[in-house]
């Protein structure tokens, strides 16, 4: 990705792009040994960047933020004219990335979750991609990090070969993570949301049609409302109402400049 793919929404920046530009994105740098950043953003994300604005900034320096939600997309195309067909789905980003991994014999490295979740993530995984090569795999400490962990946890990944870190920690501190370790490791890094769940098996995707019609929120609030209502209830028509107000130019949504300082604190 590059600059000429940003997209102002809501002041986040957003890639007009496509799963395969996405993929071929990851894998060049894998190739390059390069470090990069990558994140899928639904309505959640980016309302947490609307509402928090050092995180935006943080959002505003990934080298490729993709349309995760239908809503997005919609943004992109009403806003921008980007003309976008699909959204690029996390869950659907992850399997695209690791089919070319596995054909180019390229190691991934697993990081979050719980070890219940990854210990059904990996043989699901090694079933789709029987040629996929996982070069670690290391759970979520549920706590902040400690002074020189980081460092210890760039070591692990850098030391097992791997040529990608898939992180699972849900949004936002995936993204927080994403972005303190992206100046330690030589590859690239993907906030992969909820793909590890999904695709170990733990919550169920919801169907075709309900995704096409952007109704996954609706679908998830159903499984988890407790959890989610919050989320949907309050963050969904903020977002409605101010994509409107960018539209028709009443809110100029100004982003803010890429962030450039690593945080003295995060989630690992």
């Amino acid at each position: 990705m590059s600059s000429r793919t940003k997209r102002n929404v809501l002041g986040v920046l957003v890639d007009a792009t496509d799963y395969a530009k996405a993929t071929d994105a990851v894998v060049t740098a894998a190739h390059e040994r390069r470090p990069l950043a990558l994140t899928a953003l639904a309505v959640h994300g980016v309302m947490t960047g609307v509402l928090d604005p050092a995180h935006n900034a943080r959002l505003n320096s990934f080298d490729v933020v993709t349309p995760d939600g239908q809503p997005v997309r919609w943004a992109l195309n009403l806003l921008h004219h980007a003309g976008l067909t699909d959204r690029v789905y996390g869950p659907t980003l992850t399997l695209h990335v690791l089919s070319r991994f596995a054909d180019e014999g390229l190691p991934v490295y697993l990081y979050g979750s719980t070890e219940e979740t990854l210990a059904r993530l990996i043989p699901a995984l090694e079933r789709m991609f029987p040629a996929l090569k996982i070069a670690g795999v290391e759970p979520s400490k549920f706590r902040v990090v400690q002074p020189g962990e980081d460092a210890e946890i760039a070591d692990r990944i850098r030391s097992s070969g791997a040529r990608l870190v898939l992180v699972g920690l849900g949004c936002p501190r995936q993204e927080v993570f994403t972005y303190a370790m992206r100046p330690l490791l030589d590859m690239p890094l993907m906030a992969v949301g909820a793909a590890f769940d999904y695709h170990a098996g733990l919550l169920r995707q919801p169907p075709p049609w309900m995704q096409r019609a952007g109704l996954e929120w609706f679908w998830r609030l159903g499984l988890e409302p407790k959890r989610l209502w919050r989320r949907y209830i309050i963050l969904n028509p903020a977002y409605l109402g101010r994509l409107v107000a960018q539209k028709i130019g009443v809110w100029k949504a100004r982003p803010p400049a890429p962030a450039t300082e690593r945080p003295v604190t995060f989630s690992v």
